[in-house]
Formats: structure tokens, C-alpha cells, sequence
């Protein structure tokens, strides 16, 4: 077997854009069980789904009964998330926040985010639920075609960033599964480490240029990223 196989669950990805996408298809190859939905309804969704065979849902019906939530929408876009979203998720649902700030690209201004919140602590905030922040510097077309067995010398590496361990332990061991090292991030109010513009933002180095890159973050955000 190339990668290591943590075991079939059953994930809900909220956002199918191109991270969302192409978790969907690496995803339901590994054999886990996949439902994927967008805020155009499943009927959009009919082309991946036929693809991959993940499960097209409606946003509220996602997370039912779902082990792992990957949350991966613009950031403007969390606050129209629907309201328990969560309810019906499996006990111990992991969610994963893929999300960025772009306020002059796409967000516009988010006065708690430009005074120092960080961005995945914003999403927590109104979602109402802990999340560990992975894959927002990933380039989406890497999850199809850069994974390698573990072991591989300069095998690419991901930041994780969390507050919750055994939450953050299933995200590193599903990327572990999807081909990739990971780096421990310390916890979400670190995870500015991350953010757009910082230097790991974009980084496909192996696990020890991503210590590296994290250790040289600077949480002074540049006028590119900022509103």
C-alpha cells in the first residue's frame, strides 16, 4: 500500500472549490465515506459526484453524522454558514478550516481579524465549534499530485495549528494518509504563523524548512494582506 490507511470515516467537506475539490477526490480514492456540498445546492454537484462518489448535501446536512468537517468557504462566507451545523455530527467531530483572509482580494475588511484575531479563531467564533487550521497554504493542485509514501526523503509538509491534541493528532494522521508530513503549528491563537504572506504560506518544503518557515513568521501583517 503507498500510504498509511488510518481506517474508512465518514467526512463532510463544506465548499467545493479547487481545496475542497480535490480533498473530495483524494478523499473518497482512499475509500473514506464523502459528503461535499456548496451554496449552489447539490445539484451543482453532480459532475464530482459522479467522479469521485462522494454524497452531494445540502450545507445544513453535511456534517450528519460526520467524524471529520472540513470547512473550506471564503471567509465573508462563514458567517451565512447554517446554524447548527454541527448537531447532527458524529460525537468528537474534528472540523478542519482551510480558510484565508484576503480583505483587498475577495473578504473585504474584518475589523476583529485586522486588530489581531487570528483568522481561524474568527471562524471558530462563528461556527461555535473548535477547529484546527490545516491546508490554507496548500496549493490545491498538490493534494492530487504531489503525495508520497512517508519515509520519501524531502517528502512536502504541512503546518497544523490547534488547541485540541487528539483533534489535531486525526488531522496530521488523514494528511499523513493523503501523502504528506506534517508540522505541529502550536495552538490557533499561533496560528498567525500560517496566515497569507507569512513564510510558510505556499511553502512545499519537508517537515524541517516548514519548522523553519514558521519560526521566522513575523505576526506584523503586510499591506498586501491587510485591509
Amino acid at each position: 500500500m503507498r500510504y498509511r490507511k488510518v481506517g474508512s470515516m465518514k467526512i463532510g467537506i463544506i465548499g467545493a472549490g479547487n481545496i475542497g475539490g480535490n480533498l473530495t477526490r483524494r478523499l473518497s480514492a482512499l475509500g473514506h465515506d464523502v459528503s461535499v456540498a456548496n451554496s449552489r445546492g447539490p445539484h451543482t454537484l453532480k459532475d464530482l459526484a459522479e467522479e469521485t462518489g462522494a454524497t452531494p448535501v445540502t450545507a445544513d446536512r453535511a456534517a450528519d453524522g460526520a467524524q471529520v468537517v472540513v470547512v473550506t468557504v471564503p471567509l465573508k462566507a462563514v458567517p451565512d454558514l447554517p446554524s447548527g451545523l454541527f448537531d447532527r455530527a458524529a460525537e468528537g467531530v474534528v472540523v478542519i478550516d482551510t480558510g484565508n483572509y484576503y480583505p483587498q482580494q475577495r473578504d473585504g475588511r474584518i475589523a476583529a481579524i485586522e486588530e489581531g484575531l487570528t483568522e481561524s479563531r474568527w471562524t471558530e467564533q462563528r461556527i461555535g465549534h473548535p477547529v484546527v487550521k490545516a491546508f490554507n497554504g496548500t496549493y490545491a493542485q498538490d493534494i492530487l499530485d504531489k503525495g508520497l509514501p512517508r519515509g520519501t526523503a524531502g517528502r512536502q509538509a504541512l503546518p497544523v495549528a490547534g488547541d485540541d491534541a487528539a483533534a489535531k493528532q486525526v488531522v496530521r494522521e488523514l494528511i499523513d494518509e493523503l501523502g504528506f508530513d506534517t508540522v505541529d503549528a502550536g495552538g490557533l491563537d499561533e496560528s498567525w504563523r500560517q496566515q497569507p504572506g507569512t513564510p510558510v504560506y505556499g511553502n512545499r518544503g519537508d517537515a524541517d524548512a516548514i519548522a523553519e518557515a514558521l519560526a521566522k513568521a513575523s505576526q506584523e501583517r503586510t499591506a498586501e494582506w491587510r485591509a
